[in-house]
């Protein structure tokens, strides 16, 4: 397949020099665009998601829209919990339901192995065509093992994830036999967008945040490490991202080439204490798109102070795009950011 016309995110994500600091916004696709919702009236997401044809169209509306350095495949997190056996559907006001969830060590032993290639490949079929039509990179993604594991032992999203800490430290070996499925299924769902065209992969641990420090490296750490690991083989930029991660940071970056940085911390801080490693991604709070451009401006420049012009930096998000967010501040932002780092 042939390299993208703009590859200056690749470029930062290897920490190389760059003619402006690249863009791109997690959920860049989605609820806050009007193409997005036109298409919604008549397509659930999971039917989005499962039908190539639509999920392409929906990936590449932010991209014409606003000019992004990368776009990031239109999907869900909780796609491969399906062929595992664990049903998921989303209501219209809660989010995602799952009406079978994981509560006993025999629901672990139940679960199925997962060829992506047969029980995702509306995925991969997304991905080939998608790098047919796009001039910027493409990224993968997939939901990491504590993530995915807490929606399917919680039944959905939660505050304090007692079901899941409650088998974590009360049933390790149980624990750690379903973070290892977990890691199976992401470690060969994300090597197959890799090999369908995906020219860089996040792993989400979106909820990650909840847990101590030592928590983590005991019981999460490794399984996602060996995912890191093995797409390293690939040489795809990986980004390992999480919310609330000040204390897990240091941990996190371990086999990552990029990690996202939530609005919670200051970049420049958390980088400095990475070291020059790592590329940064981040991270401005998703709130401030809904401020005034003359605060949104300020709040985007006070972060390119702060990565001061060193390699590697990507600017996005520190978390996904809200739904009531104005559709021109996105376009705004992005030609903010585009001229107040342009070298030329």
């Amino acid at each position: 397949m042939a390299a993208p016309a703009n590859d200056l995110f690749l470029k930062a994500c290897r920490g190389e020099a760059v003619a402006h600091t690249p863009v791109w916004f997690m959920r860049q696709a989605g609820r806050y665009m009007e193409e997005y919702q036109a298409i919604r009236k008549s397509h659930t997401l999971l039917e989005i998601c499962r039908t190539p044809e639509l999920a392409v169209q929906v990936t590449l509306q932010p991209v014409d829209k606003h000019a992004v350095d990368a776009a990031i495949l239109f999907s869900d997190l909780l796609v491969p919990l399906e062929p595992l056996g664990i049903h998921v559907e989303f209501v219209k006001g809660e989010g995602p339901r799952i009406d079978n969830p994981i509560r006993t060590e025999a629901d672990i032993d139940a679960l199925r192995p997962v060829d992506p290639h047969e029980s995702l490949g509306f995925t991969l079929e997304t991905i080939r065509l998608l790098r047919g039509e796009l001039r910027v990179p493409l990224i993968g993604f997939a939901g990491a093992p504590f993530t995915l594991a807490s929606y399917a032992i919680e039944g959905g999203p939660s505050k304090d994830f007692a079901r899941t800490k409650a088998l974590m430290f009360d049933h390790p070996k149980a624990w750690h036999r379903l973070a290892g499925t977990l890691a199976t299924c992401v470690e060969d769902y994300l090597l197959a967008q890799v090999e369908a065209g995906a020219q860089a992969v996040q792993l989400f641990d979106s909820w990650v945040g909840a847990l101590s420090p030592s928590d983590y490296r005991e019981l999460v750490a490794p399984h996602t490490q060996r995912i890191l690991r093995r797409l390293g083989e690939t040489g795809v930029p990986r980004i390992h991202f999480g919310t609330n991660t000040t204390g897990l940071l240091q941990e996190m970056k371990k086999d990552a080439d990029v990690v996202g940085l939530d609005w919670r911390v200051d970049l420049d801080t958390q980088w400095d204490a990475l070291g020059p490693s790592v590329a940064v991604q981040g991270n401005l709070d998703p709130l401030a798109l809904m401020a005034s451009r003359e605060v949104l401006s300020a709040k985007a420049d006070d972060i390119l102070r702060r990565a001061a012009g060193r390699r590697g930096h990507i600017f996005n998000l520190g978390h996904g795009i809200l739904p009531q967010t104005p559709v021109d501040n996105v376009s705004f932002l992005v030609e903010h950011i585009h001229r107040a780092t342009s070298s030329g």
